[in-house]
C-alpha cells in the first residue's frame, strides 16, 4: 500500500484529499474503532460527521481520524505555548556584572540599579571582580566591593554563594528572595 500526497506543514500530516491509500483503519470522533475502510467511505463518514479526515500514522494500513482539524491544530499550538512558557521558567537567566577592585561610585550605582531590574524579574546574579596585576596580593579589597554589592541590593536579593576566589577573578552569585 503506497501512500502518495502533499503534506500540510502542521507536522507533516495528511487530511482529506491529500491522502492516498486505498485502505485506511479509521477512526471516529469519540475514539471508537469503526475498523478497515477503503478511503472514499472513510471520507464519505467524515463529512457526515461534519469534521476532516486526518492521517495520525502511516502504517499498514494508515490510521486515519475523524475529527476537527483547525481544533486539533489550535490545541497543538496552545500546548506547545504552555510547555515553551514552563521551560522558559526553569530556565531562568544568570545576568553577569563584572566589576574592579578601583571601581568609581557612579558606576557603581549604576551596575547595582541594573542588576535590581533583573532581579524583580526573578534572575540570579553573578557579580565578579577581575583582579589586574598586583591587585591579586590584595583580594580582601575585591571581597569588600562584592559585598558591598551584596548590601546594596541586599533588599531584593540574598547571597547564594559567598565570594570566592577563583585564579583572576572573585565571584559572587545573588538570588532574588522569595518572599512568598
Amino acid at each position: 500500500m503506497e501512500v502518495l500526497g502533499i503534506a500540510n506543514k502542521e507536522k507533516d500530516l495528511f487530511i482529506n484529499e491529500q491522502i492516498r491509500a486505498k485502505e485506511v483503519m479509521v477512526i471516529g470522533p469519540n475514539g471508537e474503532q469503526l475498523g478497515i475502510k477503503s478511503i472514499q467511505d472513510a471520507r464519505t463518514l467524515a463529512t457526515y460527521a461534519g469534521f476532516d479526515l486526518v492521517m495520525m500514522n502511516n502504517g499498514n494500513p494508515p490510521v486515519c481520524k475523524i475529527m476537527d482539524y483547525n481544533k486539533f491544530k489550535y490545541e497543538n499550538k496552545k500546548k506547545q505555548k504552555e510547555n515553551l512558557k514552563k521551560q522558559r521558567e526553569t530556565n531562568l537567566e544568570v545576568k553577569e556584572y563584572r566589576l574592579s577592585v578601583t571601581i568609581d561610585v557612579h558606576d557603581f550605582d549604576t551596575r547595582v540599579r541594573n542588576s535590581s531590574k533583573y532581579l524583580e524579574k526573578g534572575h540570579k546574579i553573578k557579580v565578579s571582580v577581575k583582579f589586574k596585576g598586583r591587585e591579586l596580593a590584595h583580594p580582601e579589597r575585591g571581597r569588600d566591593v562584592l559585598m558591598r554589592f551584596a548590601e546594596a541590593t541586599e533588599a531584593l536579593a540574598e547571597v547564594e554563594q559567598k565570594p570566592k576566589l577563583d585564579g583572576k577573578f572573585m565571584t559572587m552569585i545573588l538570588a532574588p528572595k522569595k518572599d512568598k
